[in-house]
């Protein structure tokens, strides 16, 4: 964003907002078509620097990316929509603040000021010209049919023994570890959640390539599985590690279980008994899988999408946006190389991996 518009952002008078998660919406008319409110609305995000995320048939969605302690994150959402000649501009916060100290109201009447000082540079020929060129970029009427495809891949059979095996290994080694962790107390409470789902997920990606192996609903299952091994192993090598270092008369598991339940949860000098034990337990259960499941999408979008050249992918999208349906997509691969229909499906499965992406950026 250049200086000027940061100067004229300062001077937006602030109107503040508070909400779990606070928005701020405004609306304003506009004569313009549809074809050319896309066009300018564009042309307004990428002068204000805000990332397009998502775009449907009435609105587009972009973030705002700021710098904070040395990183960048999204700190605000915001969706345009057109309903006949009606622009509506909401802000919402990404982040867990309360009070969003007036940001989004200025985001709001920033992009509204942008937008409005575009829009009168235009005359009448030149948005007849940008309806043209907008309609042109939507149904791809400049995109040049290639003659010939790169080489698909040579076929690979699935196999979920992959995913399986690492999965389980990765599980016992970290389940050790948080064991050795826990007993010094210094369990950190998020952080290891983190890292475990974050682990789990990753043993999946390498999984997932080494084996070819993209079904997601037994992916989830495998990381639901793998998670509970992680806090039944804990358990395991906890009442290994205790008795064996402290040279006590060796209890069974469950007993040692109904002994720790009994002592229930104790943070530095306050015991919070079985049912926060319990609570903590169902906690950490909980946030790994939230960590595991989310990385594990954007792994597997990742590996969907990239084990198919751009090429076929744009080849095949074109002919989806010029009306044709599934099986006279296959008949456009097909003539060009394509003609597996393994193949022919692991490029419908990188375009749903493209529009999975684009929703998640929308959510996270």
């Amino acid at each position: 964003m250049t200086p000027e518009l940061k100067n004229i952002e300062k001077q937006i008078k602030k109107n503040h907002k508070f909400a779990f998660t606070p928005k701020y919406k405004s609306e304003f008319q506009t004569q313009l078509s549809e074809k050319a409110f896309f066009a300018i609305t564009n042309q307004t995000f990428e002068k204000l620097d805000w990332d397009i995320i998502y775009v449907d048939e009435h609105s587009i969605e972009a973030k705002r990316k700021a710098k904070s302690l040395g990183m960048s994150q999204y700190t605000e959402s915001i969706i345009v929509s057109f309903n006949y000649g009606k622009v509506t501009v909401k802000s919402e916060s990404l982040g867990n603040e309360f009070w969003d100290n007036g940001r989004n109201s200025k985001r709001v009447h920033l992009f509204i000021h942008v937008f409005q000082d575009i829009e009168k540079n235009y005359n009448r020929e030149e948005l007849k010209k940008l309806e043209k060129e907008q309609e042109a970029k939507e149904n791809w009427d400049d995109y040049q049919i290639p003659l010939e495809l790169p080489n698909p891949n040579s076929i690979r059979r699935a196999n979920i023994v992959f995913p399986i095996v690492l999965a389980v290994i990765t599980a016992l080694i970290l389940a050790f570890l948080i064991a050795k962790i826990s007993i010094t107390g210094k369990y950190i409470i998020f952080l290891f959640e983190f890292i475990v789902g974050l682990a789990l997920a990753y043993s999946l990606k390498l999984g997932i390539k080494l084996g070819n192996y993209t079904n997601f609903n037994k992916l989830r299952i495998i990381l639901i599985v793998s998670i509970v091994i992680v806090f039944i192993g804990n358990q395991l090598f906890q009442y290994n590690i205790i008795l064996s270092e402290n040279n006590l008369d060796r209890i069974g598991f469950f007993e040692f279980l109904k002994l720790r339940l009994e002592q229930g949860l104790i943070i530095k000098s306050l015991n919070v008994g079985t049912i926060g034990l319990i609570i903590c337990w169902l906690l950490q259960l909980g946030l790994t899988f939230v960590f595991g499941y989310l990385n594990l999408i954007r792994f597997l979008i990742s590996y969907v999408v990239k084990r198919i050249p751009t090429e076929v992918i744009d080849f095949a999208f074109y002919h989806f946006v010029k009306g044709k349906d599934e099986f006279q997509v296959r008949a456009e691969l097909s003539s060009l190389g394509w003609s597996n229909e393994k193949n022919q499906n692991e490029v419908f499965e990188a375009l749903d991996g493209i529009q999975g992406n684009n929703e998640m950026n929308r959510t996270t």
